[in-house]
């Protein structure tokens, strides 16, 4: 008995070591202690278990041990085995900054670096921009006219986004662009994102695009030129990066420009002649300036000796000689402004490359380093929007729409996707805000950007998907009236553009947060790359430090001891708690998936995605932690925070459950399972009744439902009607609408109403004959009844209306 206290509490004392990260020598200390002890008290076993690894502790843990013999044999296996950094991968990894993502990376996140920079909202000027100029723009278009009337904005409509800088939010002020922040970006396009096309074309001139280029990139004369023109849509700008051979691969560039003498304004200039073909470049149509990435060559060595001096970005006038501009491709469900650039040997002199000539081969730095912060925001924000219009119409449909004598939205099935609605729209909200509010303090969320871009576009789609079906035939027949159909056709878009979702998963999340995000692993390749041992034993061993530390805490924590120290209210904190324990599981099986793969980690993609499912739900949740811990909570929003926290941590141990499943080496996948995973899995899906709860919270007029609607336009707009405008007035005259109903419907099962009377209208009629409603509630019910069913109406077309080429239309009832 004694041998088993003394074995445990030596145990514990070591875990408390390994959790802390104390380092050796307290290791060490701990063995000797307990193998005194045990020499004394116990078994002789035990004392020779504590005293051998005592000794090998100080072999391998002591600095003036290890170097001698264990540190030359590490680093030369190392240099084996480690993965080589390719130049554009390396561009990719030094691009950005690293930030909360780093501290999920470690397994002991330090909550105060995340909520040391607080939320401070937006200034009154960009305040007022989006409670005036964006309700005012998106008021003045409908989705069907703009999308199958049109295939455009109005044409009042791009006046005014010009007349009010919409295109130079990310310009400066003294070029007379609006200067806005981040923050103020998102709440515009989230704003905008009642309509996909006004949304899109807002976005991407202030994501990648000239402006951003020009602004951090760009000469003093290319600004002083190029940004009041752009801020103020003199000139529509463009980018052309994609192609029919690159893609996702945009290194894989096959247009090129190549270093000549050619003429220019009737001079003889040196310049570059450029061969190109582009695919997908939104605004190109209408674009007067564009922006075009290539890779430069210098075959006869006009500059200087290298002749691949790499990918280089120019800025081309639309009119240029031997540039096609012009046709348009169809994005699925969203005919924004999007076609092909196609030039045949076009040249240009060198000035016109962004930065100048000292700019040529810096183009992949540049893009990756605006991608870093555009991706954060335009497409998010965007998935914010719909996601909130989402809960708008869904939530006001499904509680005004009855079948059953009850509103769909008390149907449990219903409620299940209304409820899935509701958590979507908090954690991407949530998601896009806290991170945006990270660039405004000097950060350039690299991972953060991926993460965003791949998790809440998939929301998106997911979150539509939902408020399709909740909406059944309403949605489902195109026309004017239908609020939903078009930006769910073009959800699609947002999947693949900016970086294709799937490969954002599988090779960017982890792929890149893994080198760039870990405490150690782009220490331990610089001393690879360096052949520094000194720097590599100091990296390396700390890095075995933290995976103990790692081990010990996923698996106390697991086990519900030594809880994580978090600065949250009691609602939150136990999902804190649960983001610490998953942030040292998730330590420990990267490094386990990096040690047992190598190199070979690249090319399983599954098992790289499922680690970054881990990062990116943990990410999340830490944004929704942020999100609650700085704002004033609403009635009923405790609901919603238990409800988006399971939802996460539930994905976040599945996404771990997967990963041990499919991990190659078995035997290290089993030891995984039983220190991150001993009591089993232990977050489920939120629970059927907090699913009823939220759900009812966003199809009532309650503070839930107007929190979250707070970032979308719903208002009544001065040119369109807005739908969510007209559920939100049917909320809030619902209870007295349901307790007349009730009223009725116990009216006609006592046979008190005549049986023909089976439309509600000649209900309520037959009952204010038969005395059983008011003068005053007739009156109500009338108005309230015309309006419900004016929203459930859908539209009906002439019967030749849907064929564009009307010669192939067939009579199918001759005379």
């Amino acid at each position: 008995m004694m041998t088993l206290i003394l074995f445990v509490l030596a145990l514990t004392a070591l875990l408390m070591v390994m959790r802390r990260e104390a380092g050796a020598k307290p290791a060490i200390i701990v063995m000797v202690v307990f193998g005194l002890l045990s020499w004394i008290f116990a078994s002789g076993w035990l004392t020779l278990l504590l005293f051998a690894g005592a000794v090998a502790t100080a072999a391998a843990g002591l600095p003036q041990f290890r170097r001698s013999w264990l540190t030359p044999r590490v680093f030369a296996m190392f240099k084996k085995v480690a993965p080589k950094v390719s130049d554009t991968e390396q561009v990719a990894l030094d691009a950005g900054t690293v930030g909360w993502d780093g501290e999920l990376f470690t397994g002991r996140p330090d909550w105060h670096n995340l909520l040391i920079n607080r939320n401070t909202g937006l200034t009154e000027e960009e305040q007022a921009f989006v409670d005036n100029q964006c309700v005012k723009a998106v008021s003045m278009c409908n989705a069907w006219d703009v999308a199958v009337e049109r295939a455009d904005l109005p044409a009042e409509l791009w006046e005014y986004i010009k007349k009010e800088k919409f295109l130079g939010m990310i310009i400066p002020k003294e070029y007379g662009g609006l200067g806005f922040s981040a923050k103020a970006q998102s709440a515009v396009l989230q704003k905008l994102a009642a309509n996909e096309v006004l949304m899109v074309s807002v976005g991407v001139p202030n994501s990648l695009g000239p402006g951003e280029l020009l602004v951090k990139y760009g000469t003093e004369e290319q600004k002083d030129h190029y940004l009041p023109r752009l801020a103020d849509g003199r000139e529509i700008p463009c980018f052309g990066l994609t192609g029919p051979r690159a893609g996702s691969d945009a290194t894989s560039l096959p247009d090129t420009g190549i270093v000549c003498k050619g003429e220019y304004n009737g001079k003889e200039v040196l310049g570059l002649k450029l061969n190109f073909e582009k695919r997908w470049i939104t605004l190109a149509p209408i674009a007067t300036v564009v922006g075009l990435a290539f890779r430069m060559f210098d075959p006869d060595g006009l500059l200087g000796e290298e002749k691949d001096l790499g990918i280089t970005c120019a800025l081309i006038p639309r009119d240029t000689d031997g540039m096609e501009i012009g046709r348009r491709h169809w994005p699925v469900g969203s005919p924004f402004m999007n076609g092909p650039i196609v030039g045949k040997d076009v040249f240009i002199p060198l000035d016109f490359i962004i930065g100048g000539p000292e700019m040529a081969g810096e183009g992949w730095r540049m893009l990756v380093e605006c991608l870093s912060v555009g991706r954060c925001i335009t497409l998010p924000s965007g998935a914010a929007g719909s996601a909130a219009t989402s809960v708008g119409v869904a939530g006001g449909f499904t509680r005004v729409r009855r079948q059953f004598n009850t509103p769909v939205a008390d149907m449990e099935g219903v409620q299940e996707a209304l409820a899935r609605i509701a958590g979507q729209c908090y954690i991407a909200q949530s998601s896009v805000l806290q991170t945006a509010n990270m660039i405004d303090n000097g950060e350039k969320p690299a991972v953060p950007s991926a993460i965003l871009k791949y998790q809440l576009t998939q929301m998106q789609r997911a979150v539509l998907t939902d408020a399709m079906d909740v909406h059944g035939g309403k949605t489902v027949t195109l026309g004017p009236r239908n609020y939903l159909g078009i930006g769910f056709s073009g959800s699609a878009v947002s999947i693949t553009v900016e970086g294709a979702n799937i490969m954002t998963r599988s090779l960017m999340i982890f792929g890149q947060g893994a080198i760039r995000c870990h405490p150690y692993v782009l220490k331990e390749l610089a001393a690879k790359a360096k052949d520094d041992e000194r720097a590599f034993d100091e990296a390396f061993f700390s890095h075995a430090g933290l995976i103990f530390g790692n081990a010990a805490r996923a698996f106390t924590q697991a086990l519900g001891l030594g809880k994580a120290e978090v600065p949250f209210d009691s609602t939150a904190r136990r999902y804190a708690q649960g983001v610490a324990r998953f942030s040292a599981a998730f330590g420990l099986c990267s490094d386990a998936a990096m040690t047992t793969l190598g190199s070979q980690l690249k090319m399983r993609e599954l098992i790289s995605a499922r680690l970054g499912d881990m990062l990116a739900n943990l990410y999340m949740a830490s944004m929704v932690l942020k999100h609650w811990h700085e704002t004033q909570p609403v009635e009923g929003e405790a609901d919603l925070l238990e409800y988006s926290m399971g939802l996460l941590l539930h994905r976040t141990e599945n996404a771990l459950d997967e990963l041990l499943q499919n991990l190659p080496n078995r035997a290290v996948a089993v030891a995984l399972r039983m220190v991150t995973m001993p009591l089993g899995r232990r977050w489920d899906k939120p629970h059927d009744d907090l699913t009823r709860r939220v759900a009812r919270a966003i199809s009532t007029d309650t503070p839930v439902r107007a929190k979250l609607l707070m970032p979308v336009w719903h208002t009544e707009g001065d040119d369109k009607e807005n739908p969510v405008a007209r559920y939100n007035s049917l909320l809030k005259d619902y209870d007295r609408a349901e307790g007349i109903y009730r009223k009725v419907g116990k009216a006609a099962a006592k046979g008190e109403l005549p049986g023909q009377a089976l439309h509600p209208e000649e209900q309520f009629e037959a009952a204010y004959q038969a005395e059983i409603l008011s003068e005053e509630e007739i009156t109500f019910m009338r108005e309230y009844e015309k309006n419900v069913l004016d929203m459930l109406t859908v539209d009906d077309f002439p019967f030749d209306a849907l064929a564009m080429d009307k010669s192939t239309l067939i009579d199918h009832n001759p005379a």
